[in-house]
């Protein structure tokens, strides 16, 4: 059974809000591997104290990324209304997407996260996995989505397009065509077997 954890005092609480607005403001500009002194000092608050209140860079970033979550979690409640399998699946991908956005650098954590499983940010991939699980079945017995994925394998791969997403103007291509690319494939038809 999970204990009540106490309220913090008003002085505490005052440094856990200037700690977790600092560092999204860091995480935004910076990316994820932007440095916690750095968003101490921002907070006017010593290193002792961020630890105190985020143990671990991934404890941070979890708290940190809150909103965002309750924002895909929104965006899961409206793609469920959709009266289309697809369109709802592909709705799901895209806010996954964009979740998987939030900061530069944000997939690398996330796909440490799937295999471990003591990680603060566990709880949201495996909340993500099985939303993207129920979003493809729907697909899948409607005959929308192909049978052989698996809630995983679209996971992975929003996961590594949200990496590219970073990187994709200087590359020259863009995220509408990568995300056309994960919702579509790139063949036209089944290629021909080889005997």
């Amino acid at each position: 059974m999970v204990q009540d954890v106490p309220p913090l005092r008003a002085d505490a609480q005052r440094n856990r809000d200037r700690i977790l607005n600092t560092a999204a403001q860091h995480f935004a500009a910076r990316g994820i591997d932007a440095s916690l002194e750095d968003i101490a000092k921002g907070a006017g608050v010593g290193s002792g104290t961020l630890y105190r209140h985020f143990p671990t860079r991934d404890a941070l970033l979890a708290a940190t990324l809150r909103k965002s979550q309750e924002q895909l979690l929104a965006a899961a409640e409206a793609a469920r209304v959709l009266h289309h399998p697809a369109a709802a699946l592909q709705a799901w991908l895209k806010a996954l997407q964009t979740y998987l956005r939030t900061f530069n650098g944000l997939p690398a954590p996330v796909l440490a996260a799937i295999k471990e499983e003591q990680s603060p940010l566990a709880v949201s991939c495996q909340k993500v996995t099985s939303l993207t699980e129920e979003f493809l079945a729907q697909a899948q017995k409607n005959g929308h989505a192909c049978e052989r994925l698996c809630a995983n394998d679209l996971f992975l791969a929003a996961l590594a397009m949200a990496w590219v997403a970073n990187h994709v103007d200087a590359l020259g291509s863009s995220c509408e065509t990568l995300d056309d690319l994960l919702a579509h494939g790139y063949l036209r038809s089944p290629c021909p077997t080889q005997d």
